[in-house]
């Protein structure tokens, strides 16, 4: 018989949580209390938040019969906030927990979702950072909401603002898997039908990889402006335009060979490999500018040039060609769109 939440008292649920989770440096007073203690010796603190909601940004089951696992959860809970610290050249130190669980849940499923964290942590790269504490609360639908802070280490904060015109625009991590990967599990092409090529897809959608040490990596190479890749090239260029004040022309020939990696899912799949290039998000990569003379570094490729906007509204363009609609909000995801 599967044991369920509603059949343990918070205390004892916690009691199977709180060991799976990591312990960071940075820390000084984990769970137990009513806050956490973390240190913060640059003086600064960076935080972010970010929430997963079941049937909106995640199912449990999948039209080609895959079932979302609790350590599919807890990893991209983990990577998705981790993303965020990375984005503005930060390292991450702690985080904090809050689910929202229906009485029916396995607890199983609870203890894996901590795994998750826990492995996402430590195969991302971010041992410093801990799981320090949370909340728990029941409810009709599974949400989970993680906030994280982080430690700029000295160095200044990597923001959308700084473009300028003659910057190179540059980009780390992946580009459209998660996206090919969110439509082949909303296709009929089931895990034993899948190529090593789909299979890749399909786990970089569940567990996305954001390549944490270029975000540091980046401020100390000299970044002018940079961004998590979440909601798809083009929406995220184009809020890093109007922050900056500037056009962004992206290559339109590199951008192809990037599609030309998703080339065998978009056989499969009937689909452009492109579009899930330009518009696919949740790839959680590092969408950068860096001066003329930057050496980018490793990790980064270079996907197009800051311009002027001209007197004009800041935009994206490929190869010269604006995309209007994206600076409307009418290309990429968006949490709202019905």
């Amino acid at each position: 018989m599967t044991l369920t939440v509603d059949q343990l008292s918070e205390s004892e649920l916690l009691a199977r949580i709180f060991p799976r989770l990591p312990a960071g440096t940075s820390t000084l007073l984990g769970p137990g209390d009513d806050a956490a203690i973390i240190s913060a010796p640059d003086g600064r603190t960076v935080i972010s938040i970010d929430t997963q909601v079941q049937d909106k940004d995640f199912r449990l089951a999948w039209p080609n019969g895959y079932a979302t696992t609790g350590f599919d959860v807890g990893w991209k809970a983990a990577a998705q906030n981790l993303s965020d610290i990375n984005a503005m050249g930060a390292v991450a130190t702690a985080m904090v927990v809050s689910l929202t669980l229906p009485g029916t849940t396995p607890v199983g499923w609870v203890e894996r979702l901590a795994d998750g964290l826990g492995a996402a942590i430590a195969a991302l790269g971010a041992e410093s950072c801990s799981v320090a504490g949370g909340d728990l609360s029941g409810g009709s639908e599974i949400v989970v909401t993680v906030a994280v802070t982080g430690s700029l280490e000295g160095r200044e904060p990597l923001l959308r603002s700084g473009a300028r015109p003659g910057d190179i625009i540059a980009v780390c991590g992946n580009l459209g898997y998660s996206a090919a990967g969110w439509a082949l599990q909303e296709s009929s092409i089931g895990a034993g039908s899948q190529t090593p090529a789909l299979q890749k897809a399909a786990r970089l959608f569940n567990r996305p990889e954001p390549p944490l040490q270029a975000g540091p990596a980046a401020a100390a190479a000299g970044a002018t402006a940079m961004m998590d890749i979440s909601d798809g090239l083009l929406r995220d260029a184009a809020r890093l335009a109007a922050a900056s004040g500037t056009r962004l022309d992206l290559n339109g020939v590199v951008l192809g060979r990037e599609a030309e990696n998703l080339s065998e899912c978009g056989l499969a799949l009937g689909l452009d490999p492109l579009q899930w290039v330009l518009t696919g998000g949740e790839d959680h990569g590092l969408l950068s500018t860096f001066p003329a003379n930057a050496v980018l570094p490793c990790g980064f490729i270079g996907i197009g040039s800051v311009l002027s906007a001209g007197g004009g509204r800041p935009a994206v363009s490929i190869d010269g060609r604006n995309f209007k609609s994206v600076v409307d909000g009418a290309v990429g995801w968006d949490h709202f769109a019905v």
